[in-house]
């Protein structure tokens, strides 16, 4: 099947200043992909092009086999919650999911309402007087109430309270199980990984990673202590490792290491010595998108020092 969602070499400038550079992105039918990357990164430059909302300065966009530019129609596919919503002050909440249900068509209206009920929309205040976290749980609401094929959602649990995001991520789950595909975009790395299929970290504008879930999660820095009875390993012995990050002694008989990829080398090494224990956590999305940036960042400027 055709991916939902196609950009090909896709470029955002602003004036001198390149947000999006050269993006390689695609969504296949029925996946979640994880959307990653710091403030600033260009995800949400990024999304607008994918919805037509903006134009690209070069490269392709294509939603559903369509250039959403010229054919805006393909918009009625997807629901979407930006990351920044502009609502009309004037309305209460149940006007303005009446005037959204009238724009879009379509709705489940009881759908709709088992959804304002499960994330505590209160439906007589006025949009004026909202704060951060209610105004997300309308566009939520706004976002999910047409079981749309393809939803888009940026940043979509900034200002709730804990129990209504894990409230949320329980209905995208059960969203997701009926096929819908995702593309999540969010500071919280573990929903992302409570969820996601595919991740892509992008970091000023580009592409750094693009791996299934558990790829990139193997192949995150982790940090092993390791403790001897007799004597430590030189630290540069294990340096020397093509997994080894960093390596030192932090106290007499206890030594520290960095280590990416499998340890089967390190293992080898550090049994050598008589090892009284050894620990690692267990490595997890978040720990592979610091290291991830960490190393790559590093990369980078030694790069720009060449």
């Amino acid at each position: 099947m055709a991916p939902i969602i196609y950009c090909e070499k896709l470029v955002k400038r602003f004036g001198g200043f390149t947000a999006v550079r050269d993006l390689d992105l695609s969504l296949e039918p029925g996946t979640v992909l994880g959307f990653l990357g710091p403030n600033g990164a260009g995800k949400s430059t990024t999304i607008r092009m994918l919805l037509g909302l903006s134009r690209p300065s070069s490269g392709s966009v294509r939603l559903f086999g369509e250039d959403p530019l010229r054919n805006r129609a393909v918009r009625a596919r997807v629901g979407y919650s930006p990351g920044e919503l502009r609502l009309d002050e004037r309305l209460t909440v149940a006007a303005t999911l009446r005037s959204w249900t009238r724009l879009r068509g379509g709705v489940d209206e009881a759908y709709r309402d088992r959804l304002i009920e499960r994330l505590g929309v209160q439906v007589d205040r006025h949009v004026r007087g909202l704060s951060t976290g209610n105004r997300r749980k309308l566009a939520l609401v706004g976002a999910l109430m047409s079981r749309p094929e393809l939803v888009i959602l940026d940043e979509p649990t900034n200002g709730l309270d804990p129990l209504v995001q894990d409230e949320f991520m329980a209905i995208l789950e059960e969203v997701t199980a009926t096929g819908t595909s995702v593309l999540l975009s969010s500071h919280i790395l573990s929903e992302v990984e409570r969820i996601a299929d595919r991740v892509v970290v992008i970091r000023a504008g580009e592409v750094v990673a693009d791996e299934p879930k558990d790829t990139l999660r193997r192949g995150a820095v982790q940090e092993y202590r390791a403790v001897f009875a007799g004597v430590l390993p030189d630290p540069s012995a294990v340096m020397a490792l093509s997994g080894a990050r960093s390596a030192e002694a932090w106290q007499p008989n206890e030594l520290r290491i960095e280590w990416a990829g499998p340890p089967r080398d390190l293992l080898r090494l550090l049994a050598e010595y008589d090892l009284a224990s050894l620990t690692a956590p267990e490595p997890n999305l978040e720990t592979a998108f610091m290291s991830y940036y960490r190393t790559d960042g590093t990369r980078a400027a030694k790069e720009d020092v060449r």
